[in-house]
C-alpha cells in the first residue's frame, strides 16, 4: 500500500472552502471511566480535517462539559447528539461505550435514524452485536464500517481468536459477507475487505500501536476521512494506512516505539496529509526497509 493510491487524502483544499465543506462527525461512546476511549476518536478525527466533531457521551450525565485540550470539540450526551439537528455526516459508534442500557437504546437509535450518512462501528459497539444485545439492521442506507480487533472478530464469528489469526484474510470476508460491510480487521498487517469480498493488506506500522487507545485513534481518523466526503475506497484503505505511518513517522522523530502513546498519532497523520512528498518518502523507506529484511526472514522460517 503506497500514498499515491490515495490522491483525495492529499488533495489541496481551495481557499473559498469553510467548516461545513469537511462533514460533521458524531463520536458515540465514552461511558464512565472511559470517557478517554471517545475523546482519543474526536481528537482524531478533528487532527484529521473534519469541519466539526461531536461527542456523545454513553450517560445521561456527561463526564465533561468541554474538553480542556480541544475546546473545539462539542460535547453532549448521546441522545442530545443523535436527536439534535447538527447534519452529522458520518458516524462514529462504541469507542469506550460500554454495554449499559443508555448505550444500546443511543446506538440502536443512529441505527435507526442515520439516513445515509456512514458509520464506523468499533468497540463496544461491535461486542454488543455478537452478545445480541444490538441489531445490526443497517437497511439500505449508507455503508458502514467495522473494526475489529482479532478478539472481537472471534466474538462476531462465535470462535477462538486463534482461528481469527490463522486466517486472518478468510475471517475478515466472512465478517463482510454476514454484515454487508467494510471490515478493518485490525493486527500486525491489518486486513481490510470490502463488502464484495476484495482484500488487502496493510503494510505501514510498527509495534508502537500495540498500546491501549490506538483503535480509538483509528476509528475516529476514518470517520473524519469519511464524513468529508473522500471516496469511501481511499478513506478505509488509506486511513488505514495513514494510522500506521503516523506509528512510523514518530519512530523515524525519536518517539517510541516502546512507550509511543495513542494520544501522539493524530498529529503525526496531520503532518502527513499536509506534506505529500513526505508522506512518499516515508513509505519508500519502509519498502526498502521491509526489502533488507525479507532476506533474513526467509532464512528463519
Amino acid at each position: 500500500m503506497s500514498p499515491t493510491l490515495y490522491p483525495a487524502l492529499f488533495a489541496t483544499r481551495d481557499q473559498s472552502t469553510h467548516k461545513g465543506s469537511f462533514g460533521t462527525l458524531a463520536v458515540i461512546g465514552g461511558g464512565p471511566g472511559m470517557t478517554g476511549a471517545a475523546l482519543l476518536a474526536a481528537r482524531a478525527a478533528l487532527h484529521m480535517g473534519a469541519g466539526k466533531v461531536l461527542v456523545g457521551f454513553a450517560e445521561p450525565t456527561p463526564a465533561l462539559a468541554c474538553d480542556p485540550l480541544q475546546p473545539e470539540l462539542m460535547c453532549r450526551d448521546a441522545r442530545a447528539v443523535i436527536e439534535g439537528d447538527f447534519g452529522v455526516t458520518a458516524w462514529v459508534l462504541g469507542c469506550g461505550a460500554g454495554a449499559h442500557t443508555y448505550t444500546i437504546e443511543a446506538i440502536t437509535a443512529v441505527f435507526s435514524t442515520r439516513g445515509a450518512a456512514p458509520l464506523v462501528v468499533d468497540a463496544d459497539a461491535l461486542n454488543l452485536i455478537a452478545a445480541g444485545s444490538l441489531k445490526p439492521e443497517w437497511g439500505a442506507q449508507g455503508p458502514v464500517v467495522m473494526t475489529p480487533h482479532p478478539a472481537e472478530a472471534a466474538r462476531l464469528l462465535a470462535c477462538s481468536t486463534a482461528a481469527i489469526q490463522g486466517d486472518r484474510a478468510g475471517a475478515a470476508q466472512r465478517l463482510a459477507q454476514r454484515f454487508g460491510a467494510w471490515i478493518v480487521l485490525k493486527g500486525a498487517g491489518t486486513v481490510i475487505c470490502d463488502p464484495q469480498g476484495m482484500l488487502s493488506v496493510n503494510d505501514s506500522g510498527n509495534a508502537g500501536l500495540a498500546t491501549a487507545g490506538t483503535g480509538d485513534v483509528l476509528a475516529g481518523m476514518l470517520g473524519s476521512l469519511i464524513a468529508q466526503g473522500i471516496p469511501l475506497d481511499q478513506a478505509v484503505r488509506g486511513g488505514v494506512w495513514l494510522h500506521g505511518a503516523a506509528a512510523d513517522a514518530c519512530v523515524e522523530a525519536g518517539t517510541g516505539p516502546i512507550g509511543l502513546t495513542a494520544g501522539e498519532l493524530a498529529l503525526h497523520a496531520r503532518w502527513l496529509r499536509n506534506h505529500p512528498e513526505q508522506a512518499r518518502a516515508l513509505q519508500m523507506k519502509r519498502a526498502q526497509h521491509d526489502e533488507m529484511d525479507a532476506p533474513e526472514q526467509k532464512s528463519n522460517e
